[in-house]
């Protein structure tokens, strides 16, 4: 089946632009962007394991109309005459489409996370992620901290005089829960708080710590040559990734074109109910061994 068909087949269209909610002109940027937004709902290591064969297959539709819409001379032979290119058959392989979506959407540092921080805090999103958790946990404090990122115990003052403006306003009712909360709760939010930031430290400074050890190991097996350990190093990733993408081909790239699916359906709820699961008591951790937490029932 040519792109356009499997087009058609997956998504219910062979209009490119129509599946990605763009105007015939948009810039590259555009493109991009409703690749991203697309390409995460199929992403083969996002989807149950049920949906994988079928995800894979979307996967690499959206992969390749992302590439034509890219390309200037792919993309003028699609707009003048509705025509996609099928002749490379390397591009059909599930390792050439995850190759580049990682070249395009590459991992977040930790330096990309603290500017985003920078951006976020005082903005108009920030004030809209308050208001949707205040509501949605009815004025909890704790169900604040845990649905406004970057929110920390220091920020409760700022975020507290951002929610009395909202009530004062009228744009959100007064829960007395968050106006009047209980001192007993706000100390043991801010105690599991100054446990938790302790422990992180304690963590990152382990991980500082081997990553130190690694470097002087890479280093010494190396001469001492500093430029042989970058270039062992590289070799290693490139085997590393080389060796991931075959994992994923193996696991991920059998092609079945059996099965028709509307793609419609990821933004319909499902019409059969589930029956509620049945809710186990509640336990308490009490701490974490070999990698797992364990439980206990008091």
């Amino acid at each position: 089946m040519s792109t356009l068909d499997l087009c058609e087949k997956y998504f219910g269209t062979k209009d490119v632009y129509q599946l990605m909610s763009l105007a015939k002109g948009a810039a590259e940027k555009e493109v991009k962007k409703a690749y991203h937004k697309l390409s995460l709902l199929v992403h083969p290591d996002r989807v149950p394991e049920e949906q994988k064969e079928e995800a894979t297959e979307k996967f690499k539709v959206l992969s390749k109309l992302y590439q034509v819409l890219t390309d200037s001379q792919k993309r003028a032979l699609y707009d003048e005459q509705g025509v996609i290119d099928d002749d490379d058959e390397a591009e059909s392989k599930l390792s050439s489409w995850l190759d580049l979506w990682s070249k395009i959407f590459k991992p977040i540092s930790e330096e990309d996370i603290n500017n985003y921080e920078k951006e976020y805090v005082d903005s108009e999103l920030e004030r809209t992620d308050v208001k949707k958790a205040y509501l949605g946990g009815k004025g909890c404090i704790n169900y604040l901290m845990n649905h406004v990122p970057f929110m920390k115990v220091e920020d409760e003052p700022r975020i507290q005089k951002i929610v009395e403006t909202m009530i004062a306003s009228g744009e959100v009712p007064e829960y007395k829960i968050f106006t009047e909360e209980p001192v007993a709760k706000r100390k043991k939010r801010h105690q599991k708080y100054a446990r938790e930031f302790k422990e992180a430290k304690v963590i990152k400074k382990r991980l500082e710590r081997r990553q130190k050890e690694k470097d002087d190991q890479d280093l010494a097996d190396n001469g001492g040559d500093l430029q042989q350990m970058i270039l062992a190093r590289r070799n290693q990733r490139e085997s590393n990734f080389g060796s991931l993408m075959d994992r994923l081909v193996e696991k991920y790239g059998n092609e079945d074109d059996s099965d028709t699916v509307d793609f419609s359906a990821f933004e319909k709820k499902k019409k059969k109910s589930k029956k509620p699961a049945k809710q186990e008591p509640k336990l308490k951790l009490n701490g974490v061994k070999t990698g797992r937490v364990e439980k206990s029932q008091k």
